[in-house]
């Protein structure tokens, strides 16, 4: 399939500015030492992650710790 794009001078509709939520390159190098916790999970989240997982070829154990991460962060002062 070959899509050829055609550019219009048309205009673009209403913007608006998004806050910039990737972290700088030295965060990204950072690693923070993991800390191994044991928890219980509903059956309905783990099978939610489990299926994200899939769906994106990650561990879903990886994911969780993301979500749990991002969410620490925004209220880590």
């Amino acid at each position: 399939m070959n899509h050829k794009i055609k550019y219009t001078n048309e205009p673009i509709g209403k913007l608006r500015i998004i806050k910039d939520f990737l972290p700088p390159p030295e965060k990204l190098a950072f690693k923070e030492e993991p800390v191994k916790v044991t928890m219980v999970l509903s059956k309905s989240s783990v099978r939610f992650f489990k299926k994200t997982a899939r769906k994106y070829h990650a561990p879903y154990q990886k994911i969780i710790r993301t979500l749990l991460d991002t969410y620490a962060a925004q209220y880590t002062t």
